[in-house]
């Protein structure tokens, strides 16, 4: 998988030992996120008998129509399964995932061979990505210096991952109640994608940074940074 790494303005918070801190950099304004519909098909009046057989000696099923979705599962030669749905142009099929009674994956039709009326099965819309996993690293993640010694600097590290092509719009947070401006990700496939940012402290205190996921869906990861000094 395609793996971007996107290194943001290099934000800095730098405090005194009773001063506020210093506003971020401004970050170029983003459009706003308009999520794709969840994914539905219409029953028809008579439910259809549509199966498939898998063909080669290996297949995947994958979160939505297409390659650029996340693999839910793989499918072996003469395994089979039923087809509930299709998408407009028929390239790729909606079925019950043979490795999770209750679950749906897609298979692309041309390594199936099927049984029934695939034409008039319902089609199905594209699922709505979503951010799948994320994680926040602090790199020293305690800070003790003699008092004469700072500035000292806080390396961050952050991974995002989805199930598919979209947009992830997110922000930085800190304890000293400052925060970015709201920057997007783009994802062309599924997959991981890196941010690397840094501050710089002035002054002693419990600080916390948290990278706040906004859309297509939340998530908060958050690191606590201890920060003291010795005369």
């Amino acid at each position: 998988m395609k793996r971007r790494v996107l290194l943001t303005g290099l934000i800095s918070i730098l405090l005194t030992a009773c001063a506020a801190a210093t506003p971020m950099p401004t970050a170029v304004p983003t459009a706003t996120l308009i999520p794709t519909p969840v994914p539905t098909f219409t029953p028809t009046a008579v439910p259809l008998n549509v199966n498939l057989r898998v063909m080669d000696e290996l297949i995947n099923c994958r979160f939505g129509p297409g390659t650029v979705y996340e693999l839910v599962d793989e499918l072996h030669a003469g395994q089979s399964a039923r087809v509930v749905g299709r998408n407009e142009s028929l390239t790729w099929l909606y079925i019950r995932d043979p490795g999770n009674p209750n679950g749906f994956c897609w298979v692309s039709a041309g390594v199936t061979e099927t049984q029934g009326t695939v034409e008039e099965l319902p089609v199905v819309q594209a699922p709505v990505v979503t951010v799948t996993k994320a994680s926040l690293r602090a790199e020293p993640d305690r800070i003790v210096v003699g008092c004469d010694q700072f500035p000292q600097t806080i390396f961050l590290e952050a991974e995002v991952t989805t199930n598919g092509p979209g947009f992830v719009t997110w922000r930085w947070e800190a304890s000293t109640g400052v925060s970015s401006d709201n920057v997007i990700l783009v994802f062309e496939e599924a997959g991981k994608q890196v941010i690397n940012d840094y501050y710089q402290i002035g002054a002693p205190d419990e600080y916390w940074i948290k990278l706040h996921i906004l859309a297509p869906n939340e998530i908060i990861k958050q690191v606590n940074v201890p920060v003291s000094c010795t005369p």
